[in-house]
């Protein structure tokens, strides 16, 4: 496989007219699109389009996370060149995906956010396309799902955390990524009995009626049977996919603001999301990615081989489409 361009120098994040296929090129140079997507706002004929939001205003320890979105890029400049292994299909080839680039926003400004990033979002879903959202913290998740539910209706979640995110809040004006799901289940975004969180290993009072596999949990059932178990969970329903990188343990994801001990090992996450073929994907993000704190780049190649997995669930989704 040579990878040089026949006949001139191109750049596929620019130049790429078929959304669709892989991509041979050198992985250390060009544009940083994610898996080397073309870059655009047009969003004719698209699948699914990633999107990044560089906020992390909203974190209760260390910042760093509006960064994850161009580190997550970055990382991800190698897996276009092959199928991820296991699947027996190619996703890039199966959807056509676009990389959307980054919402914008004035940080100056932030009661305006909420709103921005929801009609962001809302502008892909309503061009029938999915979301892919590159974080940013995990409050992000909130106004994205907003847009969620005003399409699809009370959507499933299945959260991949070592939070709950279920800290009670009172002030809607309020902006913390300890609550963003108290806040989803008060305004009715999500259905909590049809949702489900995966690698809990935090105090949490109340779970406001959400399914619950916590870390202990998957250890010791493992990872075939926790995915065996969500489907159920979930069954047919619209499903949004949120996968905070702290699920992982911080021996393999450590750049992240809130690292916890006694998370999910690579094995486990990806098996259990190769156990998701199938469910009714409508989007999903990676969050929680703060580079800064891990010179290794290790947990920005984390979370890039994540939002190729969601990828794969998605096309598959468009492959056998829930009854």
């Amino acid at each position: 496989m040579s990878l040089e361009p026949p006949g001139q120098e191109v750049d596929t994040a620019l130049t790429r007219a078929d959304l669709r296929g892989l991509s041979y090129e050198a992985t250390f140079g060009g544009v940083p699109s994610f898996l080397r997507r073309r870059f655009t706002k047009d969003l004719s004929g698209v699948d699914l389009a990633v999107t990044g939001v560089c906020f992390d205003q909203a974190t209760s320890h260390r910042p760093g996370a509006r960064f994850g979105p161009r580190a997550i890029r970055a990382a991800s400049s190698l897996q276009p060149c092959y199928p991820p292994y296991g699947w027996g299909f190619d996703p890039l080839s199966t959807c056509s995906v676009i990389d959307y680039g980054d919402l914008a926003y004035d940080p100056g400004h932030l009661a305006r956010f909420p709103d921005i990033l929801r009609a962001h979002i809302a502008t892909i879903l309503d061009a029938g396309a999915g979301t892919l959202v590159l974080g940013g913290d995990h409050f992000i998740t909130l106004p994205i799902l907003r847009a969620h539910a005003e399409r699809f209706g009370p959507v499933s979640v299945i959260q991949f955390d070592a939070h709950s995110d279920l800290w009670p809040e009172d002030d809607p004006a309020r902006m913390d990524h300890g609550t963003m799901m108290y806040r989803a289940v008060q305004e009715g975004l999500i259905a909590p009995a049809q949702s489900v969180q995966i690698g809990i290993r935090t105090e949490c009072q109340d779970y406001c009626g959400l399914n619950v596999i916590d870390a202990f949990q998957v250890h010791e059932a493992g990872p075939r049977a926790v995915a065996a178990r969500v489907r159920e969970i979930v069954g047919d329903r619209p499903c949004y996919l949120s996968f905070d990188i702290d699920a992982f343990d911080p021996g393999y994801a450590p750049g992240t603001g809130t690292p916890v001990w006694n998370g999910l090992t690579p094995n486990q996450v990806a098996v259990i999301l190769r156990g998701l073929a199938g469910v009714n994907l409508t989007g999903g993000d990676v969050v929680e990615v703060c580079p800064a704190h891990d010179p290794t780049e290790a947990t920005a190649i984390m979370g890039a081989h994540v939002g190729m997995e969601l990828i794969a669930l998605f096309a598959c989704a468009l492959r056998e489409p829930a009854r």
